[in-house]
């Protein structure tokens, strides 16, 4: 593909795309089918005799898939064990806000008896809760759709389901979309599942859930919605692999509306394959979203993040520049507040010190991913950033998306403004936002967008990235990755780098970073057991943790075949 063609479309359909941003309204789900979920015929997957993990639980989604397929274990196992933990120590990290227990059961005993079908056959996954799935509370987390059952699926929810996956449940997150995970109210949920003992670590943003379910090993994999870093940043937070791919490769038929021309349905996985699996399913053309139709084809994910190995060592699976932005290695600006709260001379210092700790470990991390990247045979440049880039990303142009938010629940800003709780500021603040305003942002957008096609990506094929943003803005793809791990509060924490690449542009943030995680293991360290909220010690790591899962048939037994008897729990 001459990718100055697929450069100059995209620029000409995001203008499309904005100047028909009204019509979001008439996108309103009235029932859909969903399409099954499409993967290449030579889909490869991990060698059985080559897979470490010794549960269920921790298997990645495609290790999972292999022993399916070679029917080392049954899609019936796998199941209890994700349940066995999400009943261990859900309860403490408030990840899921409904279990659908006894229908992942009955799916799995389902798939057990069918022939397998793909990747995702039997793989248990949680959704986030503005994803409509059928006959299921879809709550969003607001007091607006406290009651909603929708009758059908989203399509992205309804590709995976159709492709062989089984929901666990669905997982909190920020009302509306609009903050991590709390009450509509605002009282905090959702844990990181590497601090569960400090609710002051954030989970990230509002697919929190989703990615505390994922770190916590109580879902092979799960989805999020990203509007202003909301798959990015709790995939950063959490040491997950997290896509946000460009606006309109994948569907946002049947979920819950934020911004017509922002929001963004993506995976949160362990790893960039088990994330290409997912996003393969998800991604390609719907009918029912216009913003998804006359695009390139989907590409191969899967094969994309495939390491390649030649003479015994791993390289790119094709040349690719990264190019590196002013300030990317610098030690943080220091901040001259925390939150909003008066602190003491004392606690300022202690956070300050924390904050420059973080800083160092961060940058000494993007190093050693740079260097990396080098070794891999990748090509690093330094890259100017685009002229105004601070004014074009800043909060004033930002704003304009507020509109969006509001005109799709006029109605209940005008029934009842405590249906929104702790969300009602932006969709306030839509309202007051001037019409001229609102056109000065679009036109803002599209600068933006064309500066950063014709400069960044003149000289090099994928950037990183300090904040998801500016990407966000102009529906290019990103990628966050861990990369490092750092302990500034006595406790250890992921540090993630962060990749943004040109349109239709995921296979080379796909590839980059699978080769990246084929010759490093942040992505294979896992989050600490959180306390148990049953009382009985299973979330003791010292204590009855470790038994708790072998009786729950969590554990990988390479000699066996077929269905294990498990011991049963209520939902």
């Amino acid at each position: 593909m001459d990718r100055r063609v697929d450069r100059r479309y995209f620029l000409e359909y995001m203008g499309r795309l904005t100047a028909s941003a009204a019509a979001g309204v008439a996108l309103t789900p009235r029932g859909a089918a969903a399409t099954r979920a499409v993967f290449p015929g030579n889909t490869t997957l991990p060698d059985p005799s080559a897979i470490r993990a010794t549960d269920l639980w921790d298997l990645t989604l495609t290790e999972s898939a292999a022993l399916i397929r070679s029917r080392e274990i049954s899609p019936v196992e796998l199941v209890e064990a994700y349940l066995a933990r999400i009943e261990a120590f859900d309860e403490v990290l408030m990840a899921f806000n409904t279990v659908t227990a006894d229908a992942a059961r009955a799916e799995a005993r389902r798939a057990a008896d069918l022939p397998w079908s793909g990747p995702l056959h039997g793989i248990p996954l949680a959704i986030k809760d503005n994803y409509y799935t059928a006959g299921v509370l879809t709550t969003a987390n607001s007091h607006i759709f406290r009651d909603f059952v929708p009758e059908f699926d989203a399509t992205t929810w309804g590709r995976l389901k159709n492709g062989g996956a089984i929901l666990l449940g669905k997982t909190q997150m920020g009302p509306l979309a609009t903050s991590r995970a709390t009450t509509p109210d605002g009282a905090n949920t959702t844990l990181n599942a590497w601090a569960p003992h400090d609710p002051s670590v954030t989970p990230g943003g509002s697919s929190s859930g989703s990615a505390t379910a994922v770190a916590a090993r109580l879902a092979a994999s799960a989805t999020g919605t990203q509007t202003g870093g909301s798959i990015t940043s709790p995939s950063s937070e959490q040491g997950l692999t997290g896509i946000k791919p460009t606006m309109g490769r994948a569907s946002l038929y049947g979920i819950v509306p934020l911004t017509y021309t922002r929001d963004h349905p993506g995976p949160l996985a362990r790893d960039a394959r088990d994330a290409a699996v997912m996003l393969q399913a998800m991604a390609g053309p719907d009918p029912a979203d216009p913003r998804t139709l006359g695009h390139p084809p989907v590409g191969d994910y899967v094969r994309a993040a495939e390491p390649v190995t030649e003479n015994g060592k791993v390289r790119l699976r094709r040349p690719l520049t990264v190019g590196v932005v002013p300030g990317y290695l610098d030690e943080p600006e220091e901040p001259t507040r925390f939150g909003r709260e008066e602190v003491s001379d004392q606690e300022r210092d202690r956070r300050l010190a924390i904050f420059r700790a973080r800083g160092r470990a961060e940058i000494a991390a993007r190093r050693a991913m740079l260097r990396t990247f080098e070794e891999l045979g990748a090509r690093v440049v330094e890259v100017p950033l685009p002229a105004d880039w601070d004014l074009l990303t800043g909060s004033d142009f930002n704003n304009v998306r507020l509109p969006e938010r509001s005109e799709p629940f006029l109605k209940h800003l005008r029934e009842d403004v405590r249906l929104f709780g702790v969300s009602l500021s932006p969709w306030i603040n839509g309202l007051l936002l001037s019409g001229p305003e609102y056109l000065r942002g679009q036109r803002a957008k599209m600068v933006l967008l064309q500066r950063v096609l014709d400069g960044i990506f003149e000289e090099c094929d994928v950037v990183v990235q300090t904040s998801p943003i500016p990407f966000d803005i102009i529906g290019l793809p990103l990628i966050a990755f861990p990369v490092g791990m750092e302990d500034t509060r006595g406790f250890t924490l992921p540090v993630a780098g962060m990749l943004g690449g040109a349109p239709w542009e995921e296979e080379a943030l796909l590839s980059l970073v699978g080769a990246y995680q084929a010759v490093t293991d942040w992505h294979r360290r896992r989050a600490p057991d959180a306390p148990s909220g049953r009382g009985d010690g299973a979330g003791d790591p010292g204590g009855a943790a470790a038994g708790a899962s072998f009786a729950a048939g969590a554990s990988l037994d390479r000699g066996r075949t077929g269905v294990q008897d498990v011991a049963e729990h209520s939902e």
